[in-house]
């Protein structure tokens, strides 16, 4: 018997009332990925792509048709259950960091490991393990005004990653870095999907898509292109880059 798929989106709409328009944010969408895989989820401004991340990300509800993550219905979780699995099994990247200012590297860090009821000690101990396995581990009392943008962008996905969750959800994680740093976060998160992470990457950015293993490309709240895809290597993109 093979695995279930860890996130199985079955004929998913989203349907936004403006007024008296009905604006169709996702349009019937099935989905299947399984643990282990990076996908890249594309497309234009208004494609349905963020709807979808916020579908996957326990973070809004589908108007009709069925979320099932590692086996569990959404639809069925009470409001506690989802907040839970917001903090356990999802690590979100978010394009413009969301650092807190006043606290340090390590701090930040630690913020999911307080709603888990984690001790101060076992806080500590997790969160300097997660910025040693992004490459930050000698910066953690510095405060993000302290850091670069791509060292800022590394906490930030030490603090997703410490809880050890299912699935770590990027949303244009690269937006607000320039080329050569969006590089080498495109390269952290390949050693990550090595080491055996669930990784989905929201951009509209092709050559970032290109990084992962399968490419899922909307428009109009609709699937157009799901395939495998040969990922580009760091070395390949900084290469095109002085082309």
């Amino acid at each position: 018997m093979t695995d279930a798929p860890l996130i199985r989106l079955t004929n998913i709409t989203k349907v936004y009332q403006m007024g008296d328009m009905e604006v169709r944010a996702l349009d019937g969408v099935s989905l299947e990925i399984s643990r282990g895989e990076y996908v890249a989820i594309m497309g234009p401004s208004g494609s349905g792509k963020s709807t979808m991340m916020n579908v996957i990300g326990c973070l809004d509800t589908p108007t009709s048709g069925t979320y099932e993550l590692n086996g569990k219905l959404a639809s069925a979780m009470t409001d506690d259950d989802l907040a839970q699995i917001r903090n356990e099994e999802i690590g979100f990247v978010f394009q413009t960091f969301n650092l807190l200012a006043r606290t340090t590297s390590l701090q930040n860090v630690e913020l999911p490991l307080i709603y888990a009821g984690k001790t101060p000690a076992q806080r500590h101990e997790m969160a300097h393990k997660a910025l040693e396995n992004v490459g930050l581990g000698t910066r953690a009392d510095h405060m993000p005004n302290q850091l670069s943008g791509g060292q800022r962008q590394r906490v930030a996905i030490a603090r997703a990653l410490v809880n050890d969750p299912s699935i770590l959800l990027a949303d244009e994680p690269t937006g607000a870095l320039d080329s050569k740093t969006s590089i080498e976060i495109m390269a952290l998160f390949e050693e990550l999907y090595q080491r055996g992470n669930t990784i989905i990457l929201v951009t509209h950015e092709e050559d970032i898509a290109r990084h992962a293993h399968r490419i899922v490309k909307l428009r109009d709240g609709k699937i157009i292109h799901d395939e495998p895809n040969t990922p580009i290597t760091s070395e390949q993109h900084l290469a095109n880059l002085s082309l």
